[in-house]
């Protein structure tokens, strides 16, 4: 429990610096799926990062000032009744010496609790409109301790957002994320390298999704990060799309992007290869050029670079490949450079080369430089530093239309990579994915292995 107590003492001295006040972060709630079932209880992954503790109906409150800096958790009470239905709960006590907390108190305890915490304190950070019941309830202890003025009491006057505090701290990994992140890419890589061995021909999409989540589950992961994609063939065209129903067909391709989650932190790799092993000459032109733009992408991360260098790095291949190939008319588009101010590459190419990665698949944190003199939109780019992890993943989706090469139609390749930033320059977690033509070619003759 080291980590998450580190964690919560860097953030009280954040809170003392500001003024010093009270930090209340709630947990996810669980939500009902249909009649008395449930969906798969997922954390909120901020309450995550400062507690460790996975339960539902829990509450950390941090307080910082002048005389205190105290960390306390509310949960769940002991219950050996609906232990033997929904399984073991800590309680406060155990959860206290667990977690290592300065108090613990029970969640049915909060409304008398709260008001005495608050009291006193000149200022509350919170994140308001992430949960309107817990704001609403806020609201209602903070009206309560107003009440108590004649008395002598002050409330906080003041409401500052948790978020932005929280999530400068989350974008740096400290050794035990990166040992969790690196545990999910390697799980993930085999993953990609299974739904290689067994695809073939007239199988399904939902049969490749199915070697996916063996593989995840099989290795420790908790489950797959977000809804797998696998698709196939014009699919693949689709950004979004999710394992369906459409059969892999010989001569066709298939992308897959699935990540899974390993102690709360994610995995996302997306790998794209032959239904039937072997790439055509159009198939592997195109996927040449993506493969070539990615590792530009990737040799652009290094401390001090900007976060958007990588995704500029990766757009000049792409954009020049589109001329190469007349995907894009040079006596229609212009020059390169051309292509790149006018947004021409777009019909082939419409998203960032790359995110945040962590506890959330889309990890929080700022892309742009928080201690730049210029506001809002007009900042510059992120400056990467050690501890930063990213995705890099450009593409090329090549949808039929009457200026298009036809052996190119209903081609969408995309190949992605989880990276960490390094004092050297950066680290490819998910390295063991194969993704080199050569390389899946030959994994894929060992069918079914």
């Amino acid at each position: 429990m080291k980590p998450f107590a580190n964690r919560r003492q860097i953030l009280l001295e954040q809170l003392t610096a500001a003024g010093g006040g009270i930090a209340i972060l709630p947990t996810a709630p669980e939500h009902l799926r249909n009649n008395d079932a449930e969906y798969p209880y997922r954390h909120d992954s901020s309450f995550f990062y400062l507690t460790g503790f996975m339960e539902p109906e829990a509450v950390l409150v941090l307080v910082a000032d002048q005389d205190r800096q105290q960390s306390i958790l509310f949960c769940r009470e002991k219950n050996p009744e609906r232990e033997v239905w929904d399984g073991y709960r800590y309680g406060p006590a155990a959860a206290r010496s667990t977690f290592v907390f300065d108090a613990s108190f029970p969640i049915d305890a909060i409304d008398t609790e709260m008001r005495t915490l608050l009291a006193g304190q000149p200022r509350v950070f919170y994140s308001l409109g992430q949960n309107t019941d817990w704001d609403a309830r806020l609201m209602g202890w903070l009206a309560q301790v107003k009440q108590q003025r004649r008395a002598g009491v002050l409330a906080p006057e003041q409401i500052h957002e948790l978020r932005p505090l929280v999530h400068a701290m989350r974008l740096f990994k400290d050794s035990t994320e990166i040992s969790s992140m690196q545990r999910a890419a390697d799980i993930a890589a085999g993953a990609h390298a299974r739904a290689m061995r067994h695809t073939r021909p007239g199988m399904h999409e939902y049969q490749i999704e199915a070697e996916l989540l063996h593989e995840f589950r099989r290795h420790g992961a908790e489950g797959p990060a977000y809804t797998s994609i696998v698709a196939s063939g014009a699919n693949a065209c689709v950004l979004h799309y999710r394992a369906g129903n459409a059969l892999l067909r010989d001569g066709e391709l298939v992308l897959i992007d699935a990540g899974c989650e390993f102690d709360s932190y994610a995995s996302d790799i997306s790998r794209t290869y032959p239904v039937n092993g072997r790439f055509s000459d159009a198939q592997k032109q195109l996927y040449e050029i993506v493969l070539a733009a990615q590792a530009a992408a990737i040799d652009a991360l290094r401390p001090g670079s900007r976060f958007t260098d990588s995704h500029d790095a990766a757009l000049k291949i792409l954009a020049q490949g589109m001329l190469d190939t007349g995907l894009l008319k040079r006596d229609l588009v212009g020059s390169l450079e051309d292509v790149i101010a006018k947004g021409d590459y777009r019909q082939f190419y419409m998203h960032s080369t790359g995110h945040w990665l962590g506890l959330d698949v889309h990890d929080v944190g700022d892309y742009r430089d928080p201690i730049d003199t210029l506001a809002g939109p007009d900042r510059p780019s992120r400056q990467l530093m050690p501890g930063m992890v990213t995705t890099v993943e450009p593409g090329l989706y090549v949808r039929p239309a009457p200026d298009v090469p036809e052996a190119f139609w209903n081609i969408g390749i995309r190949i992605e990579d989880d990276v960490l930033v390094t004092e050297q320059g950066r680290t490819v977690l998910s390295s063991a994915a194969p993704k080199t033509v050569a390389d899946i070619e030959s994994l894929m003759r060992q069918t079914g292995a």
